[in-house]
């Protein structure tokens, strides 16, 4: 993939940044830019639909401070090994149904480095009783609390994601 995009890369630069001289067989430049244009539309297009390295990257709160992850769910044969085998893998608390102010809600950890860390997360969705109250939580014992509550229901997937903590945003 590597590669590819790099001969991509050359290819496009190449054919858009060469000058004609009078020896040389010449491109046209509506050709020569399209092509261009493809190339880099292409690497665009990977780099963008890769959810390995960067591609993966997503905010989550873990007790109120928002930190910046890398996130990629396992195959589903590696799901379901790991929820058989692993009985220390950390939570992420999601809610895809809720958009407090029209927005995304961001995922929630329970734990980072230092505080119990294990780079295997399993999914578990809170589903808030009432729609309308749904709500952007930042830790994980607000979740807990709500929950105990009755504000919400913590439903576990059998969805398992590779999660490392890579950084705090500025």
């Amino acid at each position: 993939m590597v590669r590819r995009i790099t001969l991509a890369i050359i290819g496009a630069a190449a054919v858009a940044g060469c000058s004609s001289s009078a020896t040389a067989p010449t491109v046209p430049r509506a050709v020569g830019s399209a092509f261009a244009l493809s190339a880099l539309q292409s690497v665009a297009g990977a780099f963008a639909t890769n959810t390995n390295g960067v591609g993966g990257a997503m905010p989550a709160y873990y007790d109120g401070t928002l930190f910046t992850i890398n996130f990629k769910e396992l195959s589903s044969g590696g799901e379901s090994a790991t929820l058989a085998r692993n009985g220390s893998i950390n939570i992420i608390y999601q809610s895809d149904r809720c958009m407090p102010g029209g927005q995304m809600f961001v995922s929630v950890l329970d734990a980072i480095q230092g505080d119990g860390f294990n780079p295997l997360w399993r999914e578990v969705q809170v589903v808030f009783k009432n729609p309308s109250s749904c709500q952007q939580f930042r830790s994980d014992d607000a979740i807990k609390s709500a929950a105990a509550a009755g504000v919400v229901t913590l439903v576990p997937t059998t969805e398992v994601y590779r999660c490392s903590v890579i950084g705090k945003p500025s």
